[in-house]
């Protein structure tokens, strides 16, 4: 037997597949605009980007974008420390509108990145009038913040450079990626209830949940809160392609998340802590950046939050908050020669494709980018079995020709497009045709970082 709530629930969810399949009908009765492939290459290329490194592990790294929301929802950011030969990348998917995504994509880094420099070279930096220092070299950032919240936002990096300054620790990478997550989430928290403002209150209010990969020589961390995903590639003895899933989603599928938020409430919650497959029946992500409706006690959420956005804003069954938290799971890899690249992204990615099949389109793509490209003898002496390899290697990248230089651009184009019958055109059209309105409805916002190794120098250097 049902109780009437789950009736209600159920009800409501045939209700929304019901009217799904409708609009869709409508839809596919209505014609829409074709678009031919040169209109389908500009719109997947609008928002990639490439970049070469030359020294270190990373090799490079594609990025791209396809929104979906209009703003987009989702972010990405990439650096390199000035202070280490390390690198950062991360991916972030917003929910309840973009502005927490924006922000902790732009700010976090920073955190990490100051996180990562010696205490005693940071002094000497603070104490140089450093204090609005990135600490880093940001790649492909083109937004600034407005003045009005930048000065807010400088002032929080400047207390937590010179908390880091004054409170020295033996941390490793993965207490400093921890440190740095939840000291801007809470960052975030004081800054809307000790500047209230619009722009602050809607960072808070908002939500985004983050992947960032840290590289540094043959270490990787992967810090995530919530469900993007990052995809380790890697080669076997016999040159076949490896998957290794570095994350856990944090969602309602994955039972230990599930149970470690039941534990933290009484046992009188236990069927309203995540119900409908949702934190308090609303939130999917059960980690995340911001989303303090979820984390705040109710007298704040009653001052601060409800004369804005009114007495819903709270949620039902809320009695001992928090029930969400920004806190990252941390993987460390060591890299060796074999892995060849890594893949992060949101999960309008991993919706429609597993990490099994990104794997593969990636490895393909290598291999045909390479028939693009002038063949190169490694700098060091090679066997004539060595070049006679790299020969059957280019004749057999001849038929993996990709329509894409852009690692990321090739696998939203097949997230789109791709069948049993390889890539059809009129599949990606139709998708990228939808108006807004209807859109969401058949995908998300879509957000890929593909990051190469260099396994010539991790041979050499391991």
């Amino acid at each position: 037997m049902f109780s009437l709530s789950q009736v209600v629930e159920r009800l409501s969810k045939i209700g929304e597949q019901i009217r799904f399949l409708t609009t869709s009908a409508i839809f596919y009765r209505t014609a829409v605009p074709k678009l031919s492939p040169r209109d389908v290459d500009h719109i997947l290329r609008t928002y990639e980007h490439s970049q070469d490194f030359y020294e270190g592990s990373v090799k490079s790294y594609d990025s791209n974008q396809l929104p979906s929301n209009y703003p987009m929802e989702d972010s990405r950011s990439e650096a390199s420390s000035l202070f280490t030969s390390g690198h950062l990348f991360g991916v972030f998917d917003g929910h309840a509108g973009p502005a927490c995504a924006q922000v902790i994509a732009k700010r976090l880094m920073r955190y990490i990145g100051v996180s990562l420099v010696p205490p005693d070279l940071l002094k000497r930096q603070l104490e140089g009038g450093a204090e609005s220092y990135s600490f880093l070299k940001c790649h492909n950032d083109k937004v600034d913040f407005v003045a009005e919240i930048q000065g807010i936002y400088e002032k929080s990096f400047s207390k937590y450079a010179r908390h880091l300054c004054s409170h020295p620790t033996n941390s490793n990478i993965q207490e400093l990626l921890e440190n740095a997550f939840m000291r801007l989430d809470n960052d975030i928290s004081n800054e809307a209830l000790q500047s209230p403002s619009l722009r602050t209150m809607s960072v808070a209010m908002s939500g985004s949940v983050a992947c960032v990969a840290h590289i540094n020589g043959s270490n990787l961390h992967i810090a995530s809160t919530g469900d993007c995903g990052a995809v380790l590639g890697s080669v076997t003895d016999t040159g076949q392609l490896m998957t290794t899933l570095l994350t856990n989603a944090h969602n309602s599928e994955n039972v230990g998340e599930c149970k470690r938020i039941v534990s933290e409430h009484p046992l009188s919650e236990k069927d309203t802590v995540i119900r409908g497959e949702r934190l308090l029946g609303q939130l999917a992500p059960l980690r995340a950046f911001g989303d303090f409706r979820y984390k705040w006690p109710v007298d704040i959420l009653q001052n601060f939050a409800v004369p804005q956005y009114g007495e819903h804003v709270i949620a039902q069954n809320y009695f001992t908050p928090p029930y969400l938290t920004a806190y990252p799971e941390v993987t460390h890899h060591i890299l060796t020669p074999r892995d060849r690249f890594l893949i992060i992204a949101s999960d309008g990615l991993w919706d429609v494709i597993s990490p099994m099949q990104a794997t593969q389109l990636v490895g393909e793509h290598m291999s045909g980018k390479a028939f693009l490209k002038p063949m190169e003898l490694p700098k060091r002496d090679v066997t004539l079995g060595e070049v006679e390899e790299m020969l059957a290697n280019r004749k057999l990248g001849q038929k993996n020709k990709p329509q894409d230089q852009n690692a990321a651009t090739h696998l939203i184009r097949h997230a789109l497009g791709g069948s049993d019958y390889g890539l059809e055109h009129s599949k990606i059209a139709h998708l990228l045709s939808l108006p807004q309105d209807v859109v969401r409805l058949f995908r998300d916002d879509i957000t890929v970082t593909v990051v190469f190794f260099d396994h010539e120098y991790m041979a050499h250097s391991t």
